[in-house]
């Protein structure tokens, strides 16, 4: 497999990694407040706890969200710049 096909093959898993709409906002809501922590995000969404960590589980094995840890809480933050730009371009925003 030569590099061109394996950067397509990486591309296209980011994108179904995005193409679900909790994920999608997830990461919007991580781009404004630019990290937060599961509860937050859990609080926001409306959603149980376990279903946040598993959507925030397949953006972090995709390389588009990092954790630090600062004690018992784990806070999430956007780890690659190339995804700020799709969800600006996505969610129609400007610079």
């Amino acid at each position: 497999m030569d590099n061109q096909f394996k950067a397509y093959m990486e591309t296209a898993e980011i994108l179904k990694a995005l193409a679900h709409p909790v994920r999608l906002c997830i990461v919007k809501g991580l781009l404004e407040k630019r990290e937060c922590n599961v509860t937050y995000m859990q609080e926001c969404l409306s959603l149980p706890q376990s279903t946040v960590s598993q959507h925030l589980q397949k953006l972090r094995a995709m390389g588009i969200v990092e954790t630090r840890r600062n004690g018992l809480e784990v806070n999430y933050t956007v780890a690659d710049a190339r995804i700020e730009q799709l969800i600006r371009i996505f969610m129609k925003e400007e610079d």
